[in-house]
């Protein structure tokens, strides 16, 4: 199983120092991918934006929105040419990480509507495919670009049928939600049935989420950045996900060997802290 480090674009506060300090660590630091989260109503960096800045000071590590809420989107085509520019400054690195979002104030600040949001996921797919191909505009002087070598590997995230469809349908691989090894593995339990109801034959990459922090105030960066990223779901659901944050090397030891026997490929640790440090820390840990 491989393993992942998010980058700490959605921690209110962070500086660009400390983002590409961070990304630097981690390419040297042997981890397989960094990820970002997206919010639009929130105090973050914009996915596609920060790991445009981890590109330039990287070379090895992949780049992932984990995922990107693209149907708040409006404008496929825009968003087709950010893939691919990204892709293109990366040399082929970048993992389009989507899903439909469940936020209605993040499709209100948009301007977009939050009903059939699923759907209008699968037709920008559609659409952007189409546009990384060079053939999606004929009668235009030049296409959509930059045309990728090859168009971005496509990841879509979520537990509903529709999403985990949508995955073997268009994707490299499925990614589920921050959760533990038992809810990952009922999760992918369900997932298993739907692609075999469908008659897949090749599973999706199989990717999960956990968030960590590490150090002596590690409790308190998870409950700062937890509690406020989840307190619209209530208190109840935001102290839920605080205790569930990894905030010592024998439970990173532990969470690893459980998503692994769980059948998981990629576990990507999403940080609580935007401190370069945290880096060291998770690679010691995982080591």
């Amino acid at each position: 199983m491989d393993i992942g480090v998010g980058l700490p674009a959605t921690i209110p506060g962070t500086p660009a120092r400390h983002l590409l300090e961070w990304a630097r660590r981690a390419d040297t630091g042997g981890f397989s991918t960094l990820g970002a989260l997206d919010r639009l109503v929130y105090d973050n960096y914009e996915p596609l934006t920060a790991l445009a800045a981890a590109a330039g000071v990287t070379e090895r590590i992949q780049l992932a929105t984990t995922i990107l809420i693209a149907p708040y989107r409006a404008d496929v085509a825009v968003l087709a040419k950010q893939a691919a520019t990204v892709d293109r400054l990366s040399g082929g690195r970048l993992i389009l990480g989507m899903a439909a979002g469940f936020r209605a104030d993040d499709f209100a600040a948009g301007g977009t509507e939050h009903r059939n949001r699923g759907r209008r996921l699968d037709a920008m797919v559609e659409r952007m495919r189409a546009l990384w191909s060079g053939t999606a505009e004929p009668g235009f002087d030049h296409p959509v670009g930059p045309v990728p070598a090859a168009p971005p590997r496509l990841v879509f995230g979520g537990h509903s049928e529709g999403a985990v469809r949508r995955a073997a349908r268009f994707g490299w691989g499925w990614i589920a939600g921050g959760s533990s090894p038992n809810g990952y593995r009922t999760n992918l339990q369900r997932a298993r049935a739907v692609w075999a109801a469908d008659g897949l034959t090749r599973e999706p990459r199989k990717l999960a989420l956990s968030y960590f922090a590490l150090g002596p105030d590690a409790h308190r960066h998870a409950e700062d950045f937890l509690g406020d990223y989840y307190g619209f779901l209530g208190e109840e659901y935001a102290t839920r996900v605080v205790k569930g944050a990894l905030v010592d090397e024998q439970l990173i030891r532990q969470t690893v060997e459980g998503y692994r026997e769980a059948g998981c490929d990629e576990l990507i640790f999403m940080p609580c802290s935007s401190d370069p440090e945290q880096v060291d820390l998770l690679a010691e840990a995982v080591r």
